[in-house]
C-alpha cells in the first residue's frame, strides 16, 4: 500500500529529529471549505506531535522552526496548506 503524505512526513520527521515519539495526523477534513483546502479532504492540513532530544535547552518558536524546516518541501512542493504542532523536548 502506498504510504500516506501524513506518513511520509512522519518518515521524514524520523530521518531528521530522530524522535523519541512523532505522530502526524491529516485533519483536512476538518478545514473543507477553508483556505488552503483542496476539495478533496486530504492533504491541505496536518498535526504533529513530536517529542524529541533535538529541542533540548530550545525555545517553542526554535522547536517549531526545526519541524517546519524538516517539512519545508511538502509545504512548497506538495499542497500543505497548514501544520499545527506540538513539540515536546523528551
Amino acid at each position: 500500500m502506498k504510504p500516506t503524505l501524513a506518513d511520509e512526513m512522519a518518515e521524514r520527521l524520523r530521518a531528521q529529529l530522530h524522535p523519541d515519539a512523532v505522530q502526524v495526523d491529516d485533519e483536512s477534513w476538518q478545514h473543507e471549505g477553508h483556505v488552503g483546502a483542496n476539495g478533496t479532504g486530504f492533504g491541505t492540513h496536518f498535526r504533529v506531535h513530536i517529542t524529541s532530544a533535538s529541542f533540548a535547552g530550545l525555545s517553542r518558536v526554535a522547536r517549531h522552526r526545526l519541524v517546519y524546516d524538516a517539512l519545508q518541501d511538502f509545504i512548497s512542493d506538495r499542497g500543505v496548506h497548514a501544520i499545527a504542532i506540538d513539540a515536546q523536548q523528551s
